[in-house]
């Protein structure tokens, strides 16, 4: 059965980890089911936003231990570099989607599912969700570009807290130094995410050049407001000649 569910509806597609039993551990099948969800969706233009959600109490516990301890026997050979590789790819390709991107995160967020919820354009979260990068309780150095995706969403400060002293994040502290947009009830998280998911939905071809452009000029790395003018130019131009034309 596969553990990475799609569903499209008004422009939204929702995508789910399917595997609670394991936590949504991201096994390298796993992670190839998410990579051709995402090349899918990139490829049904009336896809307007994406939310990310993980089934049962989990959002993403990480890397599956089996892959990622694996990796730890022999660090050199071509099977430990691809197997975590394949790992870092899900959350890498989710970053790419063309369509805005949401991550509805309830219960725990670990590792690389942090990464995972940091690789999305924004987070709604539960109240009480727990993100917890916990890479150093393990005995492991951060990876998967866990720094530059916590300093992009929360700031130096955040990055090191949570990456360098093992301090782990509410949703209502990630709101408040703005890792996430809004912390609800974890009953809500999935309605408000696809409430949000629905406004850029509106207009799929307009929402997926507004976020390739965001992502550009906001990086990592960011770039300066002369050169940000410049790359929205175009795209303003041709969204005006198009509104005036319809």
């Amino acid at each position: 059965m596969s553990e990475v569910r799609v569903e499209v509806e008004e422009g939204v597609a929702t995508v789910t980890l399917a595997a609670p039993e394991r936590r949504n551990a991201l096994t390298t099948a796993m992670a190839a089911e998410l990579v051709a969800a995402c090349d899918a969706l990139d490829a049904d233009r009336s896809v307007g936003a994406v939310v990310v959600a993980g089934e049962g109490t989990v959002f993403c516990a990480g890397a599956d231990r089996g892959t990622l301890f694996g990796a730890g026997a022999d660090p050199a050979s071509e099977a430990s570099y691809r197997d975590l590789g394949a790992v870092y790819r899900a959350f890498t390709r989710v970053g790419e989607l063309e369509a805005p991107t949401l991550a509805a995160v309830r219960g725990t967020a670990v590792g690389a599912g942090v990464n995972l919820m940091l690789a999305t354009d924004l987070r709604v979260v539960a109240t009480d969700a727990r993100i917890v990068p916990g890479f150093t309780a393990l005995g492991i150095h951060p990876g998967g570009g866990y720094f530059t995706l916590a300093a992009r969403a929360g700031g130096r400060e955040a990055a090191a807290a949570a990456g360098l002293f093992g301090q782990e994040l509410s949703g209502a502290r990630a709101v408040e130094i703005g890792m996430a947009w809004e912390a609800v009830p974890a009953e809500a998280v999935e309605p408000r995410a696809r409430e949000l998911a629905l406004v850029a939905a509106a207009d799929p071809e307009l929402a997926r050049l507004a976020a390739r452009t965001m992502r550009l000029e906001l990086g990592p790395p960011g770039v300066p407001w002369a050169v940000a003018l410049e790359a929205e130019r175009a795209a303003q131009m041709w969204s005006l000649r198009r509104r005036v034309g319809s």
